[in-house]
């Protein structure tokens, strides 16, 4: 089969969810308002509280909540086929990412921005949120491990990757001060200048890598984990208008751009998908260790529906929008967005042969198992430079994939080396966005904790305490980081993921009873119900056929301790789940029967 008529279904679908879905659930479930003052104004404060142009504020939500999931996740499943990743992008991200994105977004802009574990706590209930912000912690930390686990596998030993990502942030840095101090308001003035010092980055990274300068950018995964969270430290640290607002802007449109730009690729060339429609891995794989269900549901989770979104739209978007209809637009939209950038990872992905596609992401000693061979892998790896083999994680075989497209545009094949790097920088610009703004969002939910004991942490303009919870909070995922492996960190990211959304679709389905609107409750009681029955099976799964066996069972010390961490964190945001879940069908229940009483009377 060939790539073109998947890329035509994906567009109509999500143009036309758009279109009327969100209009409806926009006007009738969550009734938009303009003339409710939002947060951004009534809470001003030129630091997190800022009122932002709608399409500067759709780049920063856009690139905030597309990490590496949408691009690394179906690149992953893959393994089982690309039919199944295919059919769940789409009916996922229609009725379950979106719809999670757009309500969660709305209850944090009607609540003064604030978190997710306060939404619940205040629709729900005090042990609900108190539950959900503990739950949320764990899982924001693995979230941003996981993605900075991928971009250090990309980066590693790579002098021309290395460097074009380093010089995104000066490039950040003067677009903040350029649209905010120099030239107040020139937006599209700052989006030429830095999307052109963009593309001389990629291009001046092969003279880099090629030079006596090279040493200083071919850093080891540790070294490179210790830049990635110093980076995370500062993004955080820093006013959102000088480094983490501009760099999210600059990476999306130029994400945005990269996406379109592979759209037109994949219809000009119409690759053909050489991994069949449904793989002989459905049972579990090198890559994925389990099954098809349910294993599908959480490998795929941004994308589809992801909870960290929840956690980005009761963050940092909340405080910035300018009024209350541009939610729509933000939180329901780019979500749809995402759910494209998961259909071209996987075309992309698909491209490849399974020889070549297990190849990069399988370790050499398993993939000698499989009984594949290698087709053009060797090939490429000497006309892009790098050796590509064994370079587990997604992102490697992603940019093969998206280069084979590009190069394969009329007069453009010789170009295949900076494509390469070219995908390598877009995809790291996805992944670096969410670091940034996870661990803002993680520092808040730290501060919101700390504040209860001690009243000054809970002030996010207190130097002090924001010094001290982010160092907190970049100490956690950076171990997770330095310790751990994709093989690890991914499908426990999966599973904490989708939980998360579950605890944010219960949260949500709990405003929209509160309201008064429960007859629309079923558009967050639909995907919380199927979500949370694979979630559940899967962490029961991981934890009984992977964590216990395979790391506690190893009787490797680091092994060993992540196991028991994981097996753990995994459990308790089970648990979470459930109890939470419980405390609010209760209340939906009492709330219903009142209803058809007060109907009856």
């Amino acid at each position: 089969m060939h790539a073109l008529p998947l890329m035509l279904g994906a567009i109509c679908t999500v143009a036309i969810a758009y279109r009327y879905y969100s209009a409806f659930l926009a006007a009738k479930v969550l009734t938009l308002d303009d003339s409710r003052i939002t947060p951004a104004h009534r809470l001003a404060d030129g630091h997190n509280y800022v009122p932002t142009n709608k399409w500067v504020l759709f780049g920063h939500h856009f690139a905030a909540i597309t990490g590496a999931g949408p691009l690394v996740g179906p690149t992953l499943a893959a393994q089982f086929g690309f039919l199944p990743g295919y059919l769940w992008i789409l009916v996922g991200v229609v009725l379950g990412g979106a719809v999670h994105d757009f309500v969660v977004l709305t209850a944090s802009m009607r609540r003064d921005g604030k978190s997710l574990a306060e939404i619940a706590r205040a629709e729900i209930g005090p042990t609900s949120g108190f539950i959900a912000g503990f739950a949320i912690l764990f899982i924001v930390l693995i979230a941003i491990a996981a993605m900075g686990k991928v971009v250090v596998n990309a980066l590693a030993e790579s002098a021309w990757g290395t460097f074009t990502i380093g010089v995104t942030i000066p490039i950040a840095l003067f677009m903040g001060l350029y649209m905010y101090r120099f030239r107040k308001g020139k937006i599209g003035e700052a989006s030429a200048i830095g999307v052109t010092l963009l593309l001389i980055a990629v291009v001046a990274g092969k003279w880099i890598a090629h030079s006596p300068l090279a040493g200083m950018f071919l850093l080891s995964e540790h070294k490179l984990t210790l830049a990635v969270a110093a980076y995370g430290f500062f993004a955080s640290v820093l006013p959102v208008w000088m480094l983490l607002c501009p760099r999210d802007y600059l990476s999306s449109y130029m994400k945005i751009g990269t996406i379109t730009l592979l759209i037109v690729g994949i219809m000009i060339v119409n690759p053909e998908l050489k991994i069949p429609a449904i793989s002989q891995f459905t049972h579990g794989g090198p890559v994925v260790p389990g099954s098809l269900f349910p294993f599908v549901f959480i490998t795929i989770a941004c994308g589809a529906i992801s909870g960290f979104h929840g956690l980005v739209a009761s963050g940092t978007t909340p405080k910035m929008i300018d009024k209350e209809s541009q939610a729509r637009f933000i939180g329901y939209g780019a979500m749809l967005m995402e759910g494209i950038v998961g259909v071209v990872a996987l075309v992309a992905a698909s491209s490849l042969t399974q020889g070549d596609y297990f190849a990069i992401n399988a370790p050499p000693d398993k993939f000698a198992t499989l009984g594949l061979t290698m087709d053009h892998l060797p090939e490429l790896s000497q006309q892009i430079g790098e050796n590509l083999t064994g370079r587990a994680g997604g992102a490697v075989s992603l940019a093969v994939g998206m280069s084979q497209i590009f190069s394969g545009l009329p007069g453009l094949k010789q170009l295949i080396s900076y494509w390469y790097h070219f995908a390598i920088m877009f995809e790291a610009l996805f992944i670096l966005t969410t670091v940034d703004t996870g661990t803002r969002v993680a520092r808040f939910l730290v501060q919101e904790f700390a504040g209860r004991v001690y009243k000054p942490m809970g002030r996010t303009d207190w130097l002090p305490g924001t010094l001290l919870s982010t160092s907190v909070v970049c100490l956690g995922w950076g171990y997770l980081v330095w310790t751990g492996s994709i093989a690890t960190i991914w499908p426990m990211l999966g599973i904490s993921n989708q939980l998360l959304a579950c605890i944010a679709l219960c949260a949500g389905t709990s405003m929209i009873v509160n309201s008064g609107k429960s007859r629309y409750a079923w558009v967050t009681l639909l995907p919380l119900g199927f979500v949370g029955t694979a979630t559940e099976t899967a962490g029961y799964q991981l934890i009984t056929n992977t964590f216990i066996p395979k790391m506690i069972g190893s009787g490797k010390a680091s092994l060993v301790f992540q196991g028991y961490l994981l097996a753990t964190v995994c459990g308790l945001v089970m648990v979470a789940l459930v109890a939470i879940f419980i405390e609010a069908a209760g209340k939906w229940l009492k709330h219903w029967r009142v209803r058809e009483a007060t109907i009856v009377a």
